[in-house]
């Protein structure tokens, strides 16, 4: 966007094309910002999930991120661009963490899995879009080459809001504050079955019980959901959205135009588009196979492909970096990687997290674990130009990145092997008896619940 450059440049010049440009330091505190804004959100979003509910609570979100959006849009100079950057994170920081909680939590058990799934898909869809709309007014030269794309969020700030206006709170929202009515009527509307019917009153006092089963243990502070299983399946989760983002996704969405570029791609944005396309069609089969195979078996199959996938571009870009063929060869694989990410680690570590956590902590635990995806997304945004540009105080290292997320890939295999537990068709409340009866999480795939929380409460009431 030469326009951009031109009005955001505080003098530096580019010493490749000799044009205004932001400097490095400048880019990166723009790039990351927002996801500094999204860790401080997503931690932010366990009070506000608990105090004013889960729809409540992304409505509420939806506003600060327009906040953050008319800053960025009214914008001429690096310092209130950069605030509208944080602001918008901060909304989406909020947002992503709520917006798994409600979907966990409304979702029955038997299509949980691509409900949850979902979510990425909208984030793909987002990204090609983004993509799109960038490449159409890049060229222009005046303030809409970067109002426009910018502007184009509005669009779906209004559709979240109105969306939420007509979906109901959760129903184990309406359990975890003591208003069972309600969360009757609001699993009535999400399971279309009338309150009385056999089916939804099992699964509301199933629900009921196993809440009133946690809190006859004790509240759950921040210090205690560290301590025993709570604190095991937060690990896992930390590290999960932590490993999601260090497998290199966000640094083609984020410095792809700018790789390529360099790569001597001449068309950079084209590829943009490209692998936005293939981001999108790639979830696809993932929300099919995250229920036809299980989370277990589709985060190592993902593994796997995207660790052969980022070693084969390093050792390409590499050996051979000015052969016109290379050039094909980054892409080519560069868009299979996508599909393994797309297709598993992409969508199906946000399922996992959402169904780890047990109520009366879950809205805490997930406002951690999403906060970790964005503290390393903040990080790898920020060091990215360092890692891969020339010139002094940086590594110069260029396609031998993909080295680096490679070996995170390979570390991601071994991590799912050893700590994820496969939930593939139990409620949230049967995966509480998961983790209190299976230590390991390989031999997960075997485990058949057998408690039921109405029954124990009966038993307890009656003694």
């Amino acid at each position: 966007m030469p326009y951009w450059r031109d009005t955001f440049s505080t003098g530096y010049r580019n010493p490749e094309d000799g044009n205004l440009d932001v400097t490095p330091s400048q880019s990166s505190t723009i790039v990351s910002l927002l996801s500094a804004g999204t860790f401080f959100g997503a931690l932010a979003a366990a009070p506000m999930a608990d105090l004013l509910g889960r729809r409540l609570g992304m409505i509420a979100s939806t506003a600060v991120f327009t906040l953050g959006v008319i800053l960025q849009t009214v914008a001429t100079a690096i310092p209130l661009f950069v605030a509208g950057r944080f602001w918008a994170g901060f909304g989406v920081g909020l947002i992503s963490a709520i917006i798994p909680l409600y979907q966990s939590e409304t979702a029955p058990k038997w299509i949980r899995g691509a409900v949850v799934g979902c979510y990425q898909l909208a984030i793909t869809i987002g990204l090609l879009i983004a993509a799109i709309v960038d490449n159409a007014t890049k060229d222009r030269n005046d303030t809409g080459s970067y109002r426009i794309p910018i502007a184009v969020q509005f669009a779906w700030a209004i559709i979240m809001v109105v969306g939420m206006l007509i979906l109901p709170e959760t129903p184990r929202y309406w359990i975890k504050v003591g208003k069972h009515a309600k969360a009757a009527k609001s699993l009535s509307r999400l399971r279309r079955l009338d309150v009385d019917h056999p089916a939804l009153v099992e699964e509301l006092a199933e629900v009921r019980a196993n809440h009133e089963y946690e809190m006859s243990l004790g509240k759950a502070s921040y210090l205690d959901i560290v301590k025993g299983t709570v604190g095991k399946r937060l690990a896992t989760g930390c590290l999960l959205q932590g490993l999601q983002q260090l497998t290199g996704v966000n640094f083609i969405f984020y410095y792809g135009t700018s790789f390529f570029n360099n790569a001597g791609i001449s068309n950079a944005f084209t590829v943009s588009v490209i692998t936005g396309v293939v981001n999108v069609c790639s979830t696809l089969p993932g929300l099919y196979l995250v229920e036809k195979w299980g989370r277990r078996p589709l985060l190592l199959f993902g593994a796997v492909g995207m660790f052969v996938c980022q070693y084969i571009v390093a050792i390409a870009g590499t050996v051979d970096p000015d052969n016109p063929a290379t050039n094909k060869v980054l892409i080519a694989f560069v868009c299979i990687y996508i599909f393994f990410f797309a297709s598993s680690w992409g969508p199906v570590a946000w399922v996992v997290t959402g169904e780890l956590f047990p109520l009366k902590v879950r809205a805490k635990c997930l406002s951690i674990t999403t906060a970790s995806n964005w503290l390393l997304n903040w990080a790898i945004a920020y060091a990215t130009p360092y890692m891969v540009n020339s010139g002094p105080g940086n590594a110069n290292l260029q396609s031998k990145v993909f080295f680096v997320w490679g070996t995170f890939c390979l570390i991601c295999g071994f991590f799912v092997w050893a700590l994820i537990y496969e939930t593939k068709g139990l409620s949230l409340e049967q995966v509480d008896e998961l983790y209190s009866k299976c230590t390991k999480a390989w031999k997960s795939k075997g485990f058949r619940p057998t408690v039921s929380y109405a029954e124990v409460q009966e038993v307890r009431g009656s003694v």
